[in-house]
C-alpha cells in the first residue's frame, strides 16, 4: 500500500486582505487591554498566530515523500520565479506561481496514495489544505484523510501515536513533545539543525528565499519518514 509522508509551511495573509470588521474581530482581545505596552505585545502574538489558520494564512510549501522509496516532490510558491521544476536526486523541487497552482499539483500527487503519515497532520496539515483548497475552489482528490482518530489507516499521525492518543494528558509519561524533541530523543537529525524553523517562514518569504523554505520543509518530511520507520518497527500495534 503506497504511503505518502508530507508536511506544509504556511504564512499569514497580508493584513490588507481583511476588511475593518474582520480586523476588529481578529485583534479584539488586544484592543480590550488598557495598557498600551500589553496591547502591543498581544497584537504581535495575534499576528504570529495568523500563520496557523486557513482563513488568515496560505500554504506556501508542501513537501512530499514516498515512505518506502523516499522519492518525492517539494512544491513551493515562488511568484518572482517562472514556474519550473528542478530535480535533485530522488526529490524534485517544483516552483509554483501561486497557492492555487501549488494545491492543484499537491492533489494531483495525492490521488496516487492510499495512506498518509504526518506529524500533527490531523490537527493541522490536513484540515489546512482541505480548507484552503475549498476557499480557492481547488478540487480535492482525497477527502478521507482525517479518518477516524483511533485508526492508523488511512492516516497515521505520529503526534497521536507517540502520545498513545493523548493517554497521559499534558503532564504524564506520554505527554506530547514537538518534532524536534522526538527526533533528538530517537537519534534523528533535527529539521531545525540548519538554523531555520517554522517561525522564520514569514521573513524568508519576504526576502524571496523561497528555496530555503522548501529545503526546510523537506527536512521536516525526511525526519518524519525516519520517525515513522522507528515507530513502525518498535511501537506499532501497542494499544
Amino acid at each position: 500500500m503506497a504511503r505518502l509522508v508530507f508536511d506544509i509551511e504556511t504564512s499569514a495573509l497580508p493584513l490588507e486582505s481583511f476588511d475593518d470588521v474582520q480586523l476588529e474581530y481578529l485583534f479584539r482581545d488586544a484592543q480590550r487591554l488598557p495598557d498600551d505596552s500589553a496591547r502591543q505585545i498581544r497584537q504581535a502574538e495575534i499576528r504570529q498566530q495568523l500563520n496557523l489558520y486557513p482563513f488568515t494564512a496560505q500554504a506556501v510549501c508542501i513537501a512530499m515523500l514516498n515512505a518506502e522509496t523516499s522519492r518525492g516532490q517539494v512544491l513551493f510558491t515562488a511568484p518572482e520565479l517562472e514556474p519550473d521544476s528542478e530535480e535533485a536526486g530522488p526529490v524534485e523541487f517544483v516552483a509554483c506561481s501561486d497557492e492555487a497552482e501549488l494545491l492543484t499539483a499537491f492533489w494531483d500527487v495525492a490521488k496516487h496514495y492510499d495512506s498518509i503519515t504526518t506529524f500533527n497532520g490531523r490537527g493541522f496539515d490536513v484540515p489546512f489544505v482541505y480548507l484552503r483548497s475549498a476557499i480557492l475552489n481547488v478540487p480535492i482528490s482525497r477527502k478521507d484523510w482525517l479518518g477516524y482518530r483511533y485508526q492508523i489507516e488511512p492516516h497515521c499521525d505520529l503526534a497521536e501515536q507517540l502520545t498513545f492518543y493523548g493517554v497521559s494528558g499534558r503532564d504524564g509519561a506520554a505527554r506530547r513533545f514537538n518534532l524536534d524533541f522526538y527526533c533528538k530523543a530517537f537519534g534523528i537529525e533535527s529539521p531545525k539543525s540548519h538554523g531555520i524553523s517554522g517561525l522564520d517562514v514569514n521573513s524568508l518569504l519576504a526576502a524571496g528565499s523561497f528555496r530555503e523554505i522548501a529545503e526546510y520543509c523537506l527536512r521536516d518530511v525526511q525526519a518524519t519518514v525516519l520517525l515513522y520507520k522507528i515507530w513502525k518497527e518498535r511501537l506499532a500495534g501497542i494499544k
